[in-house]
């Protein structure tokens, strides 16, 4: 029996304490008040009433009891209790040192060795998390809370395969582990292993179903593959169950935008940036906001995950400039996450700034080499700056990541159809392995030989750019000469952006049907039911392409056109739509599809709606020869500006006018002219112009004397647009 305390008082202690633990906290109130009353320096009665006041959220007057039963009687269990309650009520730094003090007085206290890791990582310092979580399990070696603390250490050190093998041992010792199933889900998504991963969450959940950190975390991986409306369930069940945490607003948000659904995105986006800039205030304002005892086990957010969750919902809103302003704001606070570095490297990529996107995208893979979205990014923003070697490079990266990302392939090859140098067959090669990667595990469709009979021959057109885009001008001249008694025509939308040239080409289609909601499965089963006869890819390896759609084979005969002229190395598209000039018969062993030529053309330009006149040549005004290029500037490659310097070398007082919409941006404009001042050419030879609207944009062509085009392909091309991964996962 400790000194002071009589029998009567440990009675009454082990009264209070068992009313403590059956969560009867106002009768544990009355009776260690009375110990209190009776003797002021019982050092358990102030100690646990402190307890006691943490858990209804008087943190202050709790940690001062604490204090006070630690001056009163100092040992182990006293300081690792209020290492937890200072944790809790965001004084990390203070945790630690109550930590460290209670492995000090009690060297195998192994639960206090596993707090010490578990706080030390939220402190960011991973190895020292690392040590202390593996001298807990050197003192108990089937401790599996302190094999899942070691796996989060390790994950963030970036040796996921080891962080793996942590989270599996925490798992062979606890079974019914909830937090290890979830963390290594993570793990395994990390690794590209989808499937292992949403087996993980979903036991995870199975275990613990109250719990928004694990089914936001099956909700992020559904949103990144595309299963949006399993994703937006899991989400919405993420909020209902804590609806204060920003990151999970955030994640529904960026879910029901690709859904389509604006205004709901804009709210929860707008939610989450309220939660967020209040734990900004809460941090600006010296008073961290205490953690439930739902997020207890999770680590808080600091003011510097605060202003990146606050970047992610400005990115959401398109804001890209207040979200570079957030994220800078939350790299100044913790230089080391890779996630808010990379979603910096995005952000500028999108507003054209393709020199300050590199630098942090090389500073996230430096943080975090396994992740093959940073790969990716990083991979879009060497292609911005013309380097196609380097770009290939780093989506070679990202697919020996993550076998899987079909956006990862698909870069690779947009990429790689745009290298002049490149070998066709070596293009080829990799188009080929996306296909059987696509097509593998899968069971395609069979279709039954039935005569059509009088019905009309059903064509499902499958694009994301049935808009003001090259492929919806050159697809309505065509439709408009179409017979109707003959030919059904069914559109299969791939991308919720729609202009004036969508409802003008809307009454031209029999059915309009969005896939952009349906998972790969689904947007099949929905074409095979719908009975096409003839399936047309419109996109190739280009922005909002379904070609996994394609490899289940929905329509018995499939056919690419018109979006992108390499082949798709898909196996289940029969045939390639071109003509004896884009497709010459000696390079038809350039696709794994079929050659069908048409007989003059395969594509009709659609004449604008007002008449563009001609007018006499410039130079005879000018005195002076005026080339031009009307086209995105990704086109511009290094090769192709060292060609058109030649030009104006050659042609002495010649001008170059470049219009593009990339240049109504300051960043763009000024980084075109450094790319020519560093060939020699002066400002004063080139005119840049911003985008217009089409007929503006012909009447451009009254200023030029001869259109430049870039190789390998000219003005009809298009880059590769994606999102980008801006919204990092709540962890």
């Amino acid at each position: 029996m400790k000194p002071g305390i009589t029998v009567d008082h440990a009675n009454l202690l082990n009264t209070a304490l068992a009313h403590h633990q059956a969560g009867r906290l106002a009768e544990a109130k009355a009776i260690y008040d009375e110990i209190l009353r009776v003797n002021p320096r019982h050092s358990d009665a102030l100690h646990f009433l402190g307890l006691l006041a943490c858990q209804i959220q008087q943190h202050d007057a709790g940690i001062t009891l604490m204090r006070q039963s630690i001056a009163i009687l100092p040992n182990a269990i006293y300081y690792n209790n209020l290492g937890n309650a200072l944790r809790e009520y965001g004084q990390l730094k203070q945790a630690i040192d109550g930590y460290r003090e209670a492995v000090t007085l009690n060297p195998g206290y192994a639960e206090a060795h596993n707090n010490l890791g578990n706080a030390l990582r939220e402190d960011r310092q991973p190895d020292a998390a690392m040590r202390s979580c593996a001298q807990a399990i050197e003192l108990r070696p089937g401790y599996a809370e302190a094999y899942n603390n070691l796996g989060n250490a390790l994950k963030d050190l970036g040796e996921i395969d080891s962080a793996v093998l942590a989270y599996r041992k925490a798992l062979s010792f606890r079974r019914d582990y909830a937090d290890a199933h979830n963390n290594l889900g993570n793990a395994l998504m990390e690794q590209g292993k989808y499937d292992e991963a949403i087996e993980s969450y979903r036991s995870a959940i199975a275990l613990d179903s109250n719990r928004a950190l694990m089914h936001n975390s099956l909700g992020t991986l559904l949103l990144a593959r595309g299963e949006l409306a399993e994703a937006a369930a899991s989400l919405r069940r993420a909020v209902e169950l804590d609806p204060d945490r920003p990151g999970v607003h955030n994640n529904l948000a960026n879910t029901l935008r690709d859904m389509g659904e604006r205004e709901a995105a804009a709210m929860h986006y707008s939610k989450a940036m309220q939660l967020a800039q209040a734990i900004v205030d809460s941090w600006l304002g010296g008073r961290a906001v205490p953690m439930t005892r739902a997020q207890s086990t999770e680590p808080r957010m600091t003011l510097a995950e605060a202003y990146a969750m606050l970047g992610n919902a400005w990115y959401g809103l398109f804001r890209y400039e207040e979200a570079i302003d957030s994220y800078l704001r939350s790299v100044a606070l913790a230089d080391d996450d890779a996630e808010v570095h990379h979603n910096l490297a995005v952000a500028y990529l999108k507003t054209e700034r393709p020199g300050e996107a590199l630098r942090y995208a090389h500073k996230a893979l430096e943080l975090k080499d396994g992740s093959s979205r940073m790969h990716i990014n990083l991979g879009d923003v060497l292609r911005s700056l013309g380097e196609l070697d380097a770009a290939a490079s780093s989506y070679r990266s990202a697919i020996e990541r993550s076998p899987d990302a079909d956006v990862a392939h698909t870069a690779l090859l947009f990429c790689e159809a745009s290298m002049s140098q490149r070998p066709v067959s070596d293009y080829l090669a990799d188009a080929v392995y996306f296909g059987e990667r696509v097509a593998a595990n899968v069971t395609p469709f069979t279709h039954a030989r039935a005569p059509r009979g009088k019905r009309p021959l059903r064509v499902g057109f499958v694009s994301g750019d049935l808009r003001t885009h090259p492929v919806g001008i050159f697809t309505e001249s065509v439709l408009r000469h179409i017979d109707s008694s003959r030919v059904e025509l069914i559109a299969y939308q791939t991308n919720d952006v729609e202009d004036e040239t969508t409802q003008r080409l809307k009454p031209l289609f029999d059915a309009w049907t969005p896939l952009w909601k349906l998972s790969r499965d689904a947007a099949a089963k929905r074409i095979f039911d719908d009975g096409i006869d003839i399936l047309l890819d419109m996109a190739g390896h280009t922005a909002f392409n379904r070609l996994p759609v394609f490899a289940m084979k929905p329509a018995p005969i499939q056919v690419t056109w018109l979006g992108f002229f390499a082949s798709t190395g898909i196996a289940q598209i029969d045939y390639v739509l071109g003509d004896r000039y884009v497709l010459p018969p000696e390079e038809a062993h350039h696709f794994i599809e079929k050659p069908w030529r048409l007989p003059d053309g395969y594509l009709c330009m659609t004449p604008p709606e007002s008449d563009v006149l001609v007018g006499p040549l410039p130079m005879r005004t000018n005195g002076f020869v005026t080339f031009g290029y009307l086209g995105k500037l990704a086109k511009m490659t290094d090769d192709v500006l060292d060609l058109w310097t030649r030009v104006l070398r050659e042609v002495p007082g010649s001008r170059l006018l470049v219009k593009a919409h990339e240049l109504d941006r300051k960043h763009a404009f000024d980084a075109t002219l450094q790319r020519f001042a560093e060939r020699g050419i002066d400002a004063s030879q080139l005119i840049l112009e911003g985008g217009s609207k089409r007929n503006e944009y012909f009447k451009t062509y009254h200023h030029v004397d001869i259109v430049l085009s870039p190789f390998p392909y000219p003005g009809a091309r298009r880059r590769l647009k994606r999102c980008g991964w801006a919204c990092p996962s709540w962890r």
